[in-house]
């Protein structure tokens, strides 16, 4: 049985002691809670100073104490106990002063039992009041259709027959598509399927597009390539090739941060299936791993937009080769049908 944190001198020594208990590493823990190894030591040396800031220690404790299988809130609270928050400066008692609250308790005390009985004795007497002996039916013999379930008199008015059909549900209409709108604005024949067909190949369908549902950090839209959203509330840490925190913050649900281009930075997050990826304004899954490389981000951004700018030059290449030959043709044509009336006329 693992040792409660509350039996140990300090937080640190019970840590120490689960830890010890449970037979792992520091190592084999940093990799379960994703806490660094250096914080993990702090916390069981009791070296609070080596932490971060508030937020972040509260959730490496939480973390620590429920890889070692300790209670997370004890852990929490013996946490603020050892270690105050010297921002949040002490407030004096407000309220009845204790003396006063001694002196009138006796009569609260004796007001409230008296309340209570009160309220008791007068249930006790409507329901005593209300309870009647049972008196005898005055029915003195019961109807002999009341026992053959049957009404004189009614039995030409009545008969079973088979259960109807249940009614149908509402439905709704179909929507009404203008004959011929899809075709103008697609230029695409939805009863072609060769027309069909061709578009399907012109190239991928395009991807959910980011839609922002909360606040929205980091670069400016014009800047950026990337974008990290929030699908539930998580932590998201951005650090500098050089250690330095470039951005961190616990996002709410449908929150973003936009990833500035050219940066060396690594994205560090608890639950990388909590944080949507969108390169070019398009949603290009979640988030391979717990630490992604920013880099490697932007790099997926890059060759997206290369393979798009490459596919509607040729769509556009296409678009154009197609325009000349229906000219070519439609001049063939014309040039044709000049010989034809001059022949025709010479021959009359």
């Amino acid at each position: 049985m693992v040792p409660s944190v509350t039996d140990a001198p300090t937080l640190g020594d019970g840590l120490r002691i689960a830890r010890a208990h449970s037979g792992r590493s520091l190592a084999e823990l940093s990799t379960i809670t994703r806490v660094p190894s250096r914080y993990l030591t702090a916390l069981e040396q009791n070296d609070f100073s080596v932490l971060p800031n508030r937020v972040f220690s509260i959730g490496y404790v939480r973390a620590y104490a429920g890889a070692l299988g300790l209670d997370e809130q004890l852990a929490v609270e013996r946490f603020k106990r050892e270690s105050p928050d010297p921002s949040v400066p002490l407030q004096p008692p407000v309220g009845v002063a204790f003396e006063e609250v001694r002196r009138y308790s006796p009569r609260l005390i004796a007001a409230g039992l008296a309340l209570v009985l009160a309220v008791v004795g007068w249930n006790v007497f409507q329901r005593v009041s209300l309870m009647r002996a049972p008196q005898p039916s005055d029915i003195a013999a019961v109807p002999e259709s009341w026992t053959l379930g049957a009404v004189p008199g009614q039995e030409q008015f009545m008969r079973l027959t088979a259960p109807r059909p249940a009614p149908p549900d509402q439905t709704v209409p179909a929507l009404y598509i203008t004959p011929g709108l899809e075709a103008q604005l697609t230029g695409i024949d939805p009863a072609s399927p060769e027309g069909l067909a061709a578009a399907a190949a012109a190239g991928p369908p395009v991807q959910k597009a980011f839609n922002p549902r909360g606040a929205i950090y980091g670069a400016a839209a014009s800047a950026s390539q990337v974008v990290l959203q929030a699908r539930k509330s998580a932590y998201l840490i951005v650090r500098m090739a050089d250690g330095r925190v470039l951005f961190a913050r616990q996002l709410a649900a449908g929150d973003a941060w936009r990833a500035p281009a050219n940066v060396a930075a690594t994205v560090d997050v608890p639950d990388p299936a909590a944080f949507d990826v969108y390169l070019n304004g398009e949603h290009g899954g979640a988030l391979a791993a717990a630490e992604t490389p920013l880099s490697q981000l932007n790099q997926r951004a890059q060759a997206l937009g290369r393979q798009a700018a490459a596919a509607v030059a040729a769509r556009t290449e296409a678009a154009r080769t197609a325009a000349v030959q229906a000219q070519a043709q439609a001049q063939l044509q014309a040039s044709t049908t000049v010989q034809q009336i001059v022949s025709t006329s010479v021959g009359g």
